[in-house]
């Protein structure tokens, strides 16, 4: 793989472990990374405490101005990228995405991306029925209950024609070929 597209959704659940995963994979590989964060991304990035991390990681990411802004459908769907990552996915996006609903820099980059030739990977944060435990910005634990609407879009979205559900953040080492730390 040589290059791979990661789009950052407004979840907050899974975010740090996805961020190292990602910082870890562009330190052991010369894997390309265009990072692109929708405009929930941006605010969970700083809500966080994370986004003077992403610009000294990744300093040429992308912010969301509209659904086609910057253009990057184009270059995935013409298999410029090797891969899309979409890591974590709120349950938000994945209801978009199911539906057809693109009105957002991801959610029209997964459509227009689907399209193509080039894998879609999707980490939706709402995967299991049940509770899960997650941590706020300030690092106390939380558990969420999952929605049952918000798991049976998940299933929905694994049906989906090129688009593969992952189910931790981990699953990207496998992606991309890299070795697990």
């Amino acid at each position: 793989m040589k290059r791979i597209a990661w789009g950052i959704t407004g979840s907050g659940d899974l975010i740090k472990e996805t961020y190292e995963i990602m910082k870890d994979i562009k330190k052991k590989t010369d894997i390309e990374m265009m990072v692109f964060l929708s405009k929930d991304g941006e605010v969970v990035m700083k809500w966080y405490h994370m986004w003077d991390s992403i610009q000294k990681d990744f300093p040429n990411f992308k912010t969301e101005g509209g659904p086609n802004s910057p253009f990057i459908a184009g270059p995935l769907q013409v298999g410029y990228y090797d891969a899309l990552i979409i890591a974590p996915a709120t349950a938000n996006t994945v209801a978009k995405i199911v539906y057809g609903i693109a009105d957002t820099l991801v959610t029209n980059a997964v459509s227009q991306t689907a399209k193509g030739k080039t894998p879609v990977y999707v980490l939706a944060v709402d995967r299991e029925r049940g509770s899960v435990k997650t941590y706020s910005p300030e690092g106390r634990e939380m558990e969420l209950k999952m929605r049952e609407v918000d798991i049976t879009n998940t299933e929905k979205l694994a049906q989906m024609e090129n688009i593969t559900v992952l189910k931790s953040p981990e699953d990207i080492y496998d992606i991309v070929g890299v070795k697990r730390t």
